[in-house]
């Protein structure tokens, strides 16, 4: 799953119609460059692709005198299907970069819908954390490099942080925290 696809389609859909570099400079104020791999090229090169996919459609040209015309595009019926499958998977993902898109626009998404996916990503997290620890026992002496047993506690130890960090959102959903999808505006 691209994490730039998952962005791209969020802020699509919070801020639209929009065009490209408008895109670009929301994701930049987040500074999703710092926690994803989100390059202006990569940005462009998503938004040319969901609309060769019919997940976008590009309204036509807004006039500019700083250079060339500014496409302005809008989410389509398939693009809002692609935005809510996408956050399903990156809401229980262990990829933190995947995780992180999903979170910047869990709002979208009904209160207890994201409770269940959250739930359940941290569900696969502890397993992570438990199989990592598992496997300590089999690296002393018995592989290179000689400190896999320190990579593996480290491992498992950002894997057990991250899901107490989950039991955090998840406490604060359940007391009604956070404005959601279903919440009455």
């Amino acid at each position: 799953m691209s994490s730039v696809r998952l962005l791209v389609l969020g802020v699509m859909r919070t801020r639209q119609p929009i065009h490209g570099y408008a895109v670009r400079q929301e994701l930049l104020s987040w500074r999703a460059d710092t926690w994803t791999n989100v390059k202006p090229g990569s940005i462009y090169h998503a938004l040319k692709q969901l609309t060769q996919e019919g997940k976008l459609r590009a309204l036509g040209t807004e006039g500019s005198t700083q250079g060339p015309g500014r496409t302005l595009f809008e989410l389509t019926e398939t693009g809002e299907a692609e935005f809510r499958t996408l956050m399903d998977e990156a809401l229980v993902s262990i990829d933190m970069e995947e995780f992180g898109a999903a979170l910047a626009f869990m709002d979208a998404l009904p209160r207890e819908h994201v409770i269940e996916k959250l739930r359940e990503q941290q569900t696969r997290t502890r397993a992570v954390h438990d199989e990592l620890l598992a496997m300590i026992g089999d690296f002393p002496g018995r592989y290179d490099p000689p400190h896999a047993t320190d990579l593996l506690e480290l491992w498992s130890s950002v894997f057990a942080n991250f899901a107490d960090w989950t039991s955090g959102v998840l406490g604060r959903l359940e007391a009604g925290e956070y404005r959601m999808a279903d919440d009455d505006r």
